[in-house]
């Protein structure tokens, strides 16, 4: 029996179990699931649903009562599977932490669970959000570093480690991260984004983290939830801040919300497998057809990928406060949402709107994967959207940007190639409602590798770090750029490779500089004082850019806040220019040289020469 028809199998005898009118009746002496586990006092909205599971008990035949200062019991709701128990409670402002007895009743059986209320916590460091001061480093777990061998390959985990195979697990995990936050602290970044941490308990290609079994556990074999919660206490010690990549759209097929549905409409079916036609455009465009709309963000992401329903209050409700529960538990300082189109978009913007409220300084990107402009800018917050939708998303990826970076090195330029790309790209910027917040970056864990776009042209590859690190926006690397690796996007376990040197007993060990050669040397040392550089540079972060027309191939603009100006200017051609700088005389004002920011010297402002594929990074003075 091939792997559909034994899903097919489960979907449909779990779905029969509705018409059973037999009921097993076990006492109730426990929860297989209670979710959240836990909740805290002092949260902006006052509501709180907490799931109730337990097979073979008819847990709908309970009554439910309780009695705590402060908490009043709003509603229980019995679903079709009597598995399940809904409990919604009222917490007032002046509730105060401790254990919430709630009593489950039949006849003369009682269970009383003791539910933990906490206090939040009050760290600075902690949930402190995510901006354009900041470069994200994105790190693929399983494929990064293994500090504990022994959570490789675990009982009742449906894959183990083969790093023989590259869509196997490899064994990366928590700890091997965190055994290298001083490699990382040291390169320069801010922030660690890391795809997706939660458990895949699947039977292949789970390393990648997207089809999650359990929305409220750590994978263990990355480690536990409390590990979880020091990793990310460790890298707040060491000035990183910690971004969790989450998924809305869709869940692990072996979710135990799938294995025992608690209703028939928690995900979205069809009579047989339907793929979404992965069509983003669709949900914003004027003219689309309801049939298009519909596989768009009803259709599976993939076999193993149920879609979720999110039009279902139980089901809406319950990932909100997921999402909350993960900000307030562990303390993490934004979200990556991925595939942010698919998922009901009246949903997501409940969704992002609550977030946003509960945690105001907390910033959340969501991956917009399109090449239009006009279609990215749409998930933007408060973008003028002819339909009235509003997303209340802060930030969105920019793919446009991004695509067009490869190109713009490569090219030679001509009146609409080349280093022109970059310049009509930004010019274009009036769109969205905050382009600053866009997340730019060159590749990542989807994409072909910078340096193999780039052709892997040392020269290329550093202009355009230079480029992503100087405009404006929130930049994101991804591992091993540094070390120039790379891979073709489009086979996905070429660009997800180990990080080399992150497992014992590897031939090469480059989080040394004698691991790496002397070109790797190069990239990283070159990268690592840009981004060291970049920590320092407010108008960088924050400042006005002003940018010039192209002309001969060579792009030149401006940042400048306060009394911070500087001048990057990019040379796309195979050969020296000379470049001059009277157009630019308005905004250099009384400037008339640069510190070169790489070599130290200063450069005179009349007399700029730029290398062939080279640039120029001066602070004004």
């Amino acid at each position: 029996m091939n792997l559909l028809k034994k899903i097919r199998v489960v979907f449909v005898v779990g779905l029969s179990l509705y018409g059973s009118a037999v009921w097993a009746q076990r006492p109730l002496t426990k929860f297989e699931h209670v979710e959240p586990a836990f909740w805290w006092v002092g949260m902006q909205s006052p509501e709180l649903q907490i799931l109730f599971h337990q097979k073979d008990v008819n847990l709908a035949a309970y009554n439910v009562s309780l009695e705590y200062p402060g908490v009043t019991l709003k509603k229980v709701k019995k679903v079709e599977n009597p598995n399940y128990l809904f409990v919604s409670v009222a917490i007032s402002p002046h509730a105060k932490a401790g254990v919430l007895p709630i009593k489950f009743t039949n006849g003369k059986k009682t269970l009383t669970y003791q539910y933990h209320l906490k206090d939040k916590g009050n760290d600075p460091k902690r949930i402190q959000g995510f901006s354009a001061a900041d470069v994200l480093y994105l790190i693929m777990p399983d494929r990064f570093s293994n500090g504990n061998s022994g959570n490789d390959s675990l009982p009742g985990m449906l894959e183990g480690a083969h790093r023989d195979k590259p869509g196997s697990r490899h064994g990366g995990d928590l700890k091997g991260i965190a055994n290298h936050i001083d490699y990382l602290k040291d390169l320069g970044i801010t922030a660690l984004w890391l795809n997706p941490v939660l458990e895949n308990n699947q039977p292949s290609a789970s390393y990648h983290g997207y089809a999650i079994t359990d929305l409220y556990k750590v994978d263990s074999r990355f480690g536990s939830n409390d590990e979880y919660v020091d990793f990310i206490n460790l890298c707040h010690q060491n000035d990183l801040k910690v971004i969790q990549d989450m998924v809305m759209n869709h869940i692990g097929s072996n979710h135990y919300l799938m294995q025992d549905m608690p209703e028939k409409d928690w995900v979205h079916q069809f009579p047989a497998f339907t793929r979404s036609n992965y069509r983003g455009s669709a949900i914003s465009d004027p003219y689309a057809s309801v049939s298009d709309m519909n596989l768009m963000a009803n259709g599976w992401f993939d076999h193993l990928m149920p879609d979720v329903n999110q039009q279902n209050e139980l089901f809406a409700t319950y990932l909100i406060q997921n999402t909350l529960w993960w900000i307030e538990y562990a303390g993490i300082d934004g979200i990556r949402m991925d595939t942010y189109p698919y998922p009901d978009k009246t949903f997501m913007a409940r969704w992002a709107k609550t977030v946003m409220e509960e945690y105001p300084g907390f910033n959340i990107v969501g991956e917009v994967w399109t090449e239009s402009i006009v279609g990215t800018a749409y998930w933007q917050k408060d973008m003028k959207n002819t339909d009235g939708y509003n997303s209340f998303l802060p930030s969105v990826t920019d793919f446009p940007l991004s695509l067009s970076i490869p190109k713009a090195l490569n090219e030679p330029g001509t009146w609409d190639a080349g280093m022109v790309r970059l310049y009509n790209m930004l010019g274009q910027d009036f769109i969205y409602p905050d382009a600053k917040k866009n997340l730019i970056f060159v590749d990542n864990h989807d994409m072909t590798r910078f340096f193999l776009s780039v052709e892997r042209n040392l020269d290329r590859f550093k202009q355009g770090l230079v480029f992503l690190l100087t405009t404006r926006g929130i930049p994101q690397l991804y591992y091993g750029t540094e070390l120039l690796m790379d891979g073709d996007g489009a086979h996905h376990p070429d660009v997800r490779l180990d990080f080399p040197g992150g497992w014992p007993g590897d031939s090469i060990n480059a989080f040394e500089a004698s691991g790496r050669t002397a070109v790797q040397n190069d990239a990283h040392s070159f990268l690592k004082q840009l981004l060291n550089w970049r920590k320092t540079q407010p108008a960088i972060h924050a400042g006005k850019l002003i940018h010039f027309i192209p002309q001969d191939n060579v792009y030149m603009y401006i940042r400048t806040l306060n009394n911070q100006t500087v001048l990057v200017v990019l040379n796309g051609n195979n050969e020296e220019k000379q470049v001059a700088t009277q157009r630019l005389s308005e905004n250099l004002q009384s400037y008339q040289s640069g510190r070169d920011i790489f070599s130290g010297n200063m450069v005179d402002l009349k007399n700029l020469t730029v290398a062939k594929n080279g640039f120029l990074v001066l602070e004004l003075q």
